[in-house]
């Protein structure tokens, strides 16, 4: 089966609504950032009830992000807003709660670094590649998120003991899940950029006009 799904996203319908559930969620997942990072981050990482509070708004916004994607492609309610502000939504949410907990000094800062510089280069590859086709998501993609989306809300949460000490077997799983799938995602990027039905009438544009350059070529020589 191919990795290339079929390319609603990349050339929508105008005539779609802007103000739709699937936007709604994304604008509500957008808005939630800000007030997850201030609960996160209240009397420096110290108070638990707040700590319970962000992570109750984290599963919330990452259940949207579940959602709006999904219910836009089922219902082709797909726009231009959608493609730009959901992995801006995405992003956010992740960087804010990574972030957040480095400078509580839950995290190391080179984990977050390292997760964060994936996720914004994917990203932009997406946006790269959106004209060729959307790239699917993979095994090791969906796996990435569920991982990273636990491991994330473990460490929000006021663990002690066994627990604490879990948390960051799930993240390093989350790390190498995170890494691993990004090579993955630069592979099939290449290679759609190459092999997609707009590379190849490029291509083949290309050498129809070298073919009639060098005819042109040939006849002024004869003439």
């Amino acid at each position: 089966m191919s990795d290339v799904a079929p390319d609603p996203a990349a050339t929508p319908v105008q005539s779609v609504r802007l103000v739709n559930v699937p936007n709604a969620l994304t604008v509500l997942r957008l808005a939630v950032v800000p007030v997850f990072a201030v609960l996160l981050l209240t009397d420096g990482g110290l108070d638990e009830s707040q700590r319970y509070w962000a992570t109750l708004f984290f599963g919330l916004a990452i259940i949207t992000d579940r959602y709006d994607g999904m219910i836009a492609r089922r219902t082709g309610q797909v726009t231009e807003f959608g493609k730009l502000a959901d992995p801006i939504a995405d992003k956010a949410l992740t960087g804010a709660a990574l972030i957040g907990l480095s400078v509580l000094e839950l995290l190391p800062w080179w984990v977050t670094v390292a997760i964060l510089v994936r996720e914004v280069g994917v990203t932009l590859l997406r946006f790269w590649v959106i004209r060729h086709g959307v790239i699917a998501a993979s095994r090791g993609g969906k796996a990435k998120t569920v991982v990273q989306a636990l491991a994330i809300a473990l460490y929000l949460l006021p663990l002690t003991g066994l627990l604490a000490t879990a948390r960051w077997w799930v993240m390093a799983a989350a790390l190498v899940l995170t890494l691993v799938t990004g090579l993955d995602y630069v592979v099939r990027a290449l290679s759609l950029r190459r092999t997609s039905a707009r590379a190849m009438q490029a291509a083949v544009a290309r050498r129809t006009a070298a073919g009639t350059g060098e005819t042109g070529e040939r006849t002024d020589t004869a003439a």
